[in-house]
């Protein structure tokens, strides 16, 4: 819940003084009763004493102030809602790397289970698209609204290789230009993609990007921020997220085919660069919990949107309802209104 104007509460404090006052009416009145000094004829003209009831039509009263002060600051009622359609492209590195034990039970372990829980999140009109990228770049799956051909492919990720992170990210920029473009009409295939970007600033992006990498960029044509720029022009933010801890280690196999033993940090700062660079967001996941965490939160973030409702009617309602029960319950009682 939140309020359009909140500054209008302060008029809540009204309540309390009212209370207060009423408390000390309350108090007088055996004052105004003690000069009545005839007392048995006081007995024969009063009825029995309302007791506790005569408070109930004031607080109710009060209670409709209240509830008047709360309709004037003009509540909103905030609630997720699902976004209709969308892309969603996820990047994930397979690199040897991926073969680490500091996250339990391996990085590609803890990865697979994380974009599992990321694509269950998002709502059934989206379009999700797996690439993988080791020493190469593989789209597994084009966007697709079936979710099961995606968690098929998941399962599938096995690491291996070196780490072409730029390559990765312009494949995807290229992926998402290829599923926006309008169709042709004459070929029936895709068109060329728009060199215009693909949203106005300010706007919701109809398609991200989620990149997962646990190392530095080591092949490829592309410089990891060089893609980014490519994603930024295109108006395509990437959600950048650094998988393990500076300590973790992996075993690899060299060109000569040699397994060696060689720490794998993550390279925090060129994930947060390329972030920063498309306007999205960067996160480091150093165990499980961390990534599954984040993954969950983006697919709430990306899936859906706040949208806000005037509730102000209820608060108009309440006031009235508590008004009238007051008025009501006086007239039952006390043959008065209010």
């Amino acid at each position: 819940m939140t309020f359009l104007w909140p500054w209008m509460l302060l008029a809540l404090g009204v309540v309390p003084v009212l209370a207060g006052l009423y408390a000390v009416m309350q108090r007088r009145r055996p004052k105004y009763a003690a000069r009545f000094t005839n007392l048995d004829l006081l007995a024969n003209v009063v009825e029995a004493s309302p007791g506790w009831r005569r408070h109930i039509p004031p607080v109710l009263y009060l209670l409709a102030i209240a509830a008047v002060v709360v309709a004037l600051a003009r509540p909103q009622l905030v609630t997720k809602t699902p976004r209709q359609e969308g892309t969603v492209v996820l990047v994930t590195d397979v690199s040897g790397s991926m073969n680490a034990t500091d996250v339990n039970p391996t990085r590609m372990a803890a990865a697979q289970e994380a974009a599992h829980t990321l694509v269950d999140r998002l709502p059934k009109g989206f379009r999700v698209s797996l690439i993988a990228f080791s020493s190469g770049v593989s789209v597994l799956v084009a966007p697709t609204t079936e979710k099961e051909s995606v968690h098929a492919a998941i399962d599938r990720l096995s690491p291996l290789g070196g780490t072409a992170m730029g390559d990765a990210l312009a494949t995807a920029v290229d992926v998402v230009k290829a599923a926006l473009a309008p169709a042709d009409g004459v070929s029936g295939g895709p068109a060329p993609a728009p060199e215009a970007p693909i949203r106005a600033e300010g706007e919701a992006a109809p398609a991200v990007i989620v990149l997962l990498s646990d190392g530095a960029n080591t092949v490829g044509t592309y410089q990891p921020l060089d893609a980014a720029r490519l994603a930024a022009e295109a108006g395509i933010p990437v959600y950048a997220v650094a998988l393990g801890t500076p300590d973790g280690v992996a075993v690899v196999i060299d060109p000569q085919g040699r397994q060696r033993t060689v720490r794998v940090p993550p390279d925090v700062e060129t994930l947060q660069a390329i972030a920063e660079t498309t306007g999205g967001r960067a996160f480091q996941a150093p165990g499980a919990d961390q990534l599954a965490s984040i993954y969950r939160d983006l697919g709430d973030r990306i899936g859906y949107y706040d949208e806000r409702t005037d509730v102000t009617w209820a608060g108009a309602a309440l006031a009235g309802v508590l008004v009238l029960a007051g008025g009501a319950l006086g007239l039952l009682w006390f043959n008065r209104f209010p």
